[in-house]
């Protein structure tokens, strides 16, 4: 058994079982692949995988419970790296932070910026994704932490902290009637609206209150970041729901957000770390910039397995 032989066994999975890709993804061949699997097999005296012919359909119950050994030996073994950097490199090193766009360019840049004059030698990627895609950055190792509002609550493999609390605004040209109105649900909804796409920046809560009321609002369109929104907002599409933190005064002159009440709840953005992933003291530090009661014996104590 080797390391290789347990990358094609997780890399098999998550490309569909399809082996060409296993291949591309791994830079080897297919008839690598197949063989690498087969010797493992001949060696545990056990099938893994479900066959039909040639193809692959799925794991079979000894592959399942392989499939969760191989997935924290693969963590483990990262693990050991950064383990080693830590102590050989302790203030140089790389930090994959995985985020939404409302997060990189409205909540993150103070952080970003203290932690780059705290650690000028460490390496930081922000790397800008969906919910989903995040998920599955931090599920793969790819990503040191990930920081958004949807998804990564939920999902057993994470531990989630916490980082700030947030709600919609609703934003419209300084002219538009709703300025002179109640803001309500029913008068929101009597105007075309403007907003994020489905699964970004609790969209799903706007959706949520809208049946709740039993109301069918007109959403002309959906976009994945609020710059977007705003822009033809301005341009007089609709009227715009964003994230509160989104909107600048100094800097969006020629909106203004409807005052009234909060619509749509409020929300929490969270900071997630994939349990078992070792992070380096830097990133512990990462963490405590988002938010001071994030301290590292907080978090550690929450990474800790036997607690899980």
């Amino acid at each position: 058994m080797n390391f290789q032989q347990l990358r094609i066994i997780r890399e098999t999975v998550r490309q569909n079982f399809n082996l060409t890709e296993v291949g591309n993804a791994l830079f080897t061949s297919q008839s690598g692949v197949s063989k690498h699997i087969k010797d493992l097999e001949d060696e545990l005296s056990v099938a893994l995988f479900v066959r039909k012919g040639k193809r692959f359909l799925g794991l079979t119950e000894p592959g399942k419970e392989l499939l969760t050994i191989v997935e924290r030996m693969l963590i483990d073994a990262g693990n050991v790296k950064r383990l080693a950097e830590q102590f050989s490199q302790r203030d140089a090193g790389q930090l994959t932070i995985a985020t939404t766009h409302t997060q990189a360019r409205y909540a993150l840049p103070r952080v970003v910026a203290a932690f780059r004059e705290a650690f000028p030698r460490v390496h930081l990627v922000l790397h800008q994704a969906s919910p989903d895609e995040l998920v599955r950055l931090l599920l793969a190792g790819e990503a040191d932490l990930g920081i958004a509002t949807e998804a990564i609550a939920d999902v057993p493999e994470l531990v989630s902290f916490p980082y700030y609390s947030w709600h919609h605004s609703v934003v419209a040209p300084p002219s538009h009637p709703l300025h002179r109105t109640a803001l309500t649900l029913d008068s929101l909804a009597s105007y075309p609206i403007v907003t994020y796409h489905q699964g970004f920046t609790g969209r799903a809560r706007i959706d949520w209150a809208f049946a709740e009321a039993g109301l069918t609002p007109d959403i002309v369109m959906a976009a994945l970041d609020a710059d977007v929104i705003k822009a033809y907002v301005e341009l007089g599409l609709g009227v715009g729901i964003v994230a509160s933190m989104a909107v600048d005064p100094t800097r969006d002159t020629a909106l203004k957000v409807v005052e009234g009440p909060v619509l749509f709840g409020h929300q929490t953005a969270r900071i997630a770390v994939r349990r078992g992933h070792y992070l380096r003291s830097f990133a512990y530090r990462f963490i405590s910039l988002c938010s001071p009661a994030l301290e590292e014996g907080v978090v550690r104590s929450a990474l800790d397995p036997a607690r899980v």
